[in-house]
């Protein structure tokens, strides 16, 4: 397929529709508001349904019980927007059932402001819900990898029934950048035998939220934690970009690893053996690949937020002392010229 030129949020949209979503419930606010105007153009003329709810809590509830029948559904807003979610996205955990989120940060904390930022980091990989559950969050670093990973998203909120975040910052949602739509790799999906179609095969199929008996109740948390023991252990992923021989590294994702691979190509030119390490998936962390480089004299984490990051990168190597933290919140970007120099201040002139 031809790549065509498109914004960020009308890709992400169209990609949900290539992937077979058919139910898209939402609300508008900024950054991400073309993605509810586009699938309220494109969703019915594909047979979809799209509903503007009247508010974030109505929008995931309706994502519930779209996804406990069975439907491939969705729903997108902005960091405030998705903290009004946070319950319902603890509910669709806790149910087993398969949804995709898709955030585009913006500046906080609470209404903030409409510039693209990263300060949702703990709210989403952490879980901004009561009690013990996780999503998978995937973090894009440009357009195409927004597009694969929504379209891969589906068929991992499916095979693992569990609620899928694509997390990225406004600029991603606005920029244009050439795109394809191609089909992830083909994955063998269980079928939806416990889904509530009202079809009367013989099966009492009941998906809930309470459960008054505390033990009955520790053990559906044992069973969601071997299942995120499984995640963990397949879907780990991440860039290794100039790690071969880098002495030191940087540990960035989204749209701030874009500023800091320039950074890198830039400081490489100048006599520094720096990489980085890019996380595509938040949760599970990469850890496994900050154990590989022990070598590493230290890393620099940047974000567009306070560092929310960096107890995962401190906790991945193992050493807190090595980790040192450059990052501008709120929604104002950093440039090149400011991590490069963060580098060289970090480092002492190495």
């Amino acid at each position: 397929m031809a790549k065509v030129l498109m914004k960020g949020n009308e890709a992400v949209a169209k990609a949900a529709m290539e992937a077979g979503c058919k139910f898209f419930f939402g609300y508008p606010i900024t950054p991400q508001t073309e993605i509810p105007e586009y699938l309220s153009r494109e969703l019915p003329k594909a047979g979809g349904q799209f509903v503007q709810a009247e508010s974030e809590i109505a929008a995931i509830n309706m994502v519930y019980g779209a996804a406990a029948a069975g439907a491939r559904c969705m729903t997108s807003s902005s960091s405030p927007g998705v903290a009004l979610k946070q319950e319902g996205i603890g509910y669709i955990a806790k149910a087993q059932l398969p949804a995709v989120i898709v955030n585009m940060m913006r500046g906080g904390p609470g209404l903030g402001g409409i510039q693209p930022a990263q300060g949702d980091y703990n709210m989403c990989v952490r879980g901004g819900a009561n009690g013990d559950y996780h999503c998978i969050v995937l973090a894009p670093g440009n357009l195409q990898e927004a597009v694969d990973m929504v379209m891969e998203a589906f068929d991992l909120a499916d095979y693992y029934r569990n609620p899928v975040y694509i997390l990225a910052d406004g600029l991603i949602g606005q920029m244009m950048e050439p795109v394809e739509f191609q089909a992830p790799p083909k994955r063998d999906l269980p079928p939806k035998d416990w889904a509530l179609t009202g079809r009367g095969n013989g099966k009492k199929h009941v998906i809930t939220n309470v459960n008054l008996d505390a033990e009955g109740l520790e053990e559906e948390n044992y069973a969601l934690f071997e299942k995120y023991a499984r995640i963990e252990k397949e879907m780990k992923r991440c860039e290794e970009y100039y790690m071969e021989d880098a002495e030191v590294a940087f540990a960035s994702y989204g749209t701030a690893s874009r500023i800091v691979r320039s950074a890198v190509n830039e400081l490489r030119a100048e006599g520094y053996k720096v990489g980085m390490i890019r996380p595509k998936t938040l949760w599970p962390f990469p850890d496994t690949t900050f154990e590989k480089y022990p070598r590493i004299r230290r890393f620099i984490d940047v974000e567009l937020s306070m560092g929310q990051m960096v107890p995962d990168v401190q906790l991945a190597v193992g050493d807190p002392s090595k980790v040192t933290f450059f990052g501008r919140p709120g929604g104002v970007f950093f440039s090149i010229e400011e991590v490069k120099d963060a580098a060289k201040k970090a480092l002492g002139g190495v």
